[in-house]
């Protein structure tokens, strides 16, 4: 059996969907630990890091779309370079989520924040995923075919840029997977059903798939989710993207992470009317 490209891609986009939506109608009591349970925007107690279904369910859309091209059906047999590496960032920047999700405090914030808690000999959750995001986009640039100089330097800190602005936004319900489809939309225009898009499509699917429980304040996506959907985005953009495009990225990423470390992005969002009614969109009404 064969499919196209644009057939492939959105089979894998709808494929990731179902998947979560399995996965959350199936482990209900996988968030129900009260070690994920953190207070929300509004001090609600909710289960955090529920972006980690995401991982689970890209990890077994990945398995199964292996299985089926070894025994024959779709176009792709096995990973691919460009599926495989997407799973890897996703696994990767998940677990940095995770543990920041499970281990961290929120007694330091930003990179200054950071960065003087290792000068006063503590390093945080959150200085091992920042340092750990840019170790990881690393070796996502590097392999295949170790990509050095000037390029393994603007394609490792957009990536890794890109995983931790996501982390920046993640302070209302259904902010960064509303602001994660803003970018894959013309992204997925862009890339189409060619092997970058088609490995993409099962994360945002996934992500999809979770978007109506964070808007209702069931979940929260977590440094887990953030991390991945913004690592994944970058790493598609270093792969599916020209220069130019990655250059106008990595300037835009830099200027919006340096100005988190003077403004609040919430406070923003608050005062300026269009992106106050796209934040707000879908959101339950306050109890």
């Amino acid at each position: 059996m064969s499919f196209t490209g644009l057939d492939v891609w959105l089979l894998a986009f709808v494929v990731g969907f179902l998947s979560l939506r399995l996965l959350r109608i199936t482990t209900r009591d996988l968030l129900a630990s009260a070690l994920l349970e953190r207070e929300n925007y509004r001090g609600v107690l909710l289960p955090t890091a529920a972006g980690i279904l995401i991982v689970v369910a890209v990890l077994f859309v990945e398995a199964g779309r292996a299985v089926a091209g070894a025994i024959g059906i779709g176009n792709h047999e096995g990973l691919g370079v460009a599926r495989s590496l997407v799973l890897f960032a996703v696994v990767g920047f998940g677990f940095l989520g995770f543990v920041d999700d499970v281990l961290g405090g929120t007694d330091t914030r930003g990179f200054r924040g950071h960065i003087a808690a290792v000068f006063h000999g503590r390093v945080t959750t959150g200085f091992v995923k920042l340092a750990g995001g840019g170790a990881l986009a690393i070796v996502l640039v590097a392999s295949p075919g170790f990509a050095t100089g000037r390029r393994l330097v603007i394609d490792a800190v957009l990536i890794a840029l890109s995983a931790n602005l996501a982390n920046l936004l993640d302070r209302a319900p259904g902010r960064v997977i509303k602001t994660a489809f803003v970018g894959y939309v013309p992204l997925a225009l862009v890339l189409g059903g060619g092997p970058v898009g088609v490995a993409l499509a099962p994360v945002m699917g996934a992500a999809f798939g979770l978007l109506g429980e964070d808007l209702r304040e069931h979940v929260m996506l977590g440094d887990t989710g953030a991390n991945v959907l913004g690592g994944a985005l970058g790493l598609a953009i270093v792969l599916g993207c020209g220069e130019t495009v990655r250059l106008i990225t990595l300037a835009v990423l830099a200027a919006l992470n340096l100005a988190s470390e003077f403004v609040s992005f919430s406070a923003v969002i608050e005062r300026v009317a269009p992106l106050r009614a796209f934040d707000r969109l879908g959101r339950s009404a306050p109890s």
